[in-house]
């Protein structure tokens, strides 16, 4: 009788694993992640929400509302940390927003055609209503709704979803926005 080749594969294989102790679980060495020295918070993540809340509003109500937006923009938003995915809620010839400028055109108008100023509404208020907040070490993201009450009263209901990271001190920056209108049934 004669052994096909792969059979001494296997048999090597399963002599290997054995040895190293993979087959008992209780033998696996136990990995555990570094300690987290700063942990973003719930807390941390509802007062960058009302601070984004109110730089929407002082962008919309400012002299020279274009430092002001790029001001929230430094301030607010992780460019100077790296990539920062931008989806705005009004924004479809061009719906992604890769750089810290493509950004500022949304909010203020400028280097893309389609973009009229969101932020220049102007606003009153700005609230969220988070469905979730999920934090992790130096990382955070939530979901939800947040509401944009203009100056004659109305609001405008849209849903978004936000990441954020820590920088080097300790502020928490958004390094993901995405929103977008609600679904309407036809």
């Amino acid at each position: 009788m004669t052994m096909k080749p792969y059979f001494f594969v296997l048999l090597i294989v399963s002599t290997v694993i054995t040895m190293a102790g993979c087959t008992n679980p209780q033998s696996t060495p136990t990995v555990q992640a570094a300690p987290c020295e700063n942990p973003v918070t719930e807390n941390d993540v509802l007062a960058a929400q009302q601070s984004w809340g109110k730089a929407i509003v002082a962008i919309g109500k400012a002299e020279n509302p274009e430092a002001e937006a790029q001001s929230t923009l430094d301030r607010l938003y992780a460019y100077d940390l790296g990539t920062v995915l931008f989806k705005p809620t009004l924004a479809s010839d061009d719906p992604f927003r890769g750089t810290e400028k493509e950004a500022l055109s949304y909010f203020v108008g400028g280097s893309i055609r389609e973009d009229k100023g969101f932020a220049l509404a102007p606003y009153n208020n700005v609230r969220f209503e988070n469905e979730g907040i999920i934090t992790q070490c130096n990382t955070a993201t939530s979901m939800g709704e947040y509401f944009f009450t203009k100056t004659d009263g109305s609001e405008i209901k849209v849903e978004y979803t936000f990441g954020y990271v820590r920088d080097e001190n300790g502020e928490l920056k958004i390094n993901l926005h995405h929103s977008s209108l609600p679904y309407q049934a036809q």
